[in-house]
């Protein structure tokens, strides 16, 4: 009987297990093509954060000034050092909770400042560090009459995630600054401005960190690199992979 070859059967499995020459390739330049895109998205946050830094610097190195009036967009003096004048409000004190400083856990005192002008504005007064337990909360009292202090403009996030719901009482904990909720719920009409205290009319026990605020450069630039070694990484295993072994094929004929 005449034999049946099986090469045509070898040949279709060969063929199934075989995959297509341009796969690796497509699958090689797509995952470079994200990883730049990632490493090139890093690349413009660490531009945008080194303009704020800039601008934070700026802004910390022009002498203080009274605090301005008839300001319709206070991003223009954010970070700027200002002179204020006026009273505290004791009775409307808040805590703002889960903050730290030089890895001590306490909270940030603010309290709103009755100016001179008629105006009010809430004074970030400082860090107080946490008691032994939750039930020990920090009771710092603001000076009492006319008071001048030096400060820093800041302008509080108003995206923020806040669980449950707080009242402006004394000893009363908040998880935000939000000087809009601080009018709603007071009735106290004040600045869409927070004032961070740069020193203390009086000795309140309180840490103020005078030096400006992280912008986290350092961490953009480090994820910045990282995706550009991976895109990096992943066409010098394209080429070993899938070129290196067809130059190999070609030399030898």
């Amino acid at each position: 009987m005449p034999q049946i070859s099986d090469a045509p059967a070898a040949t279709r499995a060969t063929g199934a297990r075989r995959r297509p020459a341009w796969i690796p390739t497509v699958a090689a330049f797509v995952t470079i093509a994200v990883f730049v895109q990632a490493g090139n998205w890093q690349r413009e946050r660490m531009h945008e954060k080194e303009a704020l830094l800039a601008q934070m610097r700026a802004a910390a190195e022009r002498p203080p000034v009274p605090l301005p009036q008839g300001v319709a967009d206070w991003h223009a003096w954010r970070y700027r050092t200002v002179v204020v004048t006026g009273a505290f409000d004791a009775s409307y004190q808040i805590l703002i909770d889960n903050k730290v400083h030089a890895g001590h856990v306490g909270f940030g005192v603010v309290a709103p400042f009755h100016l001179d002008d008629g105006r009010t504005v809430l004074i970030d007064r400082g860090f107080a560090v946490a008691g032994a337990s939750r039930a020990e909360l920090p009771d710092p009292r603001p000076p009492q009459g006319t008071v001048t202090l030096r400060g820093r403009i800041d302008l509080p996030s108003a995206g923020y995630l806040e669980l449950g719901e707080r009242r402006p009482s004394t000893g009363k904990l908040w998880q935000n600054v939000d000087p809009q909720r601080f009018a709603q719920e007071t009735g106290i009409a004040v600045l869409p401005i927070v004032v961070e205290a740069l020193e203390a009319p009086a000795d309140d026990g309180l840490i103020r960190d005078v030096a400006l605020p992280s912008t986290g450069i350092e961490k953009h630039l480090s994820y910045m690199l990282q995706w550009y070694t991976f895109a990096a990484m992943a066409a010098g295993l394209w080429l070993w992979f899938a070129v290196r072994p067809r130059l190999l094929r070609a030399r030898r004929r």
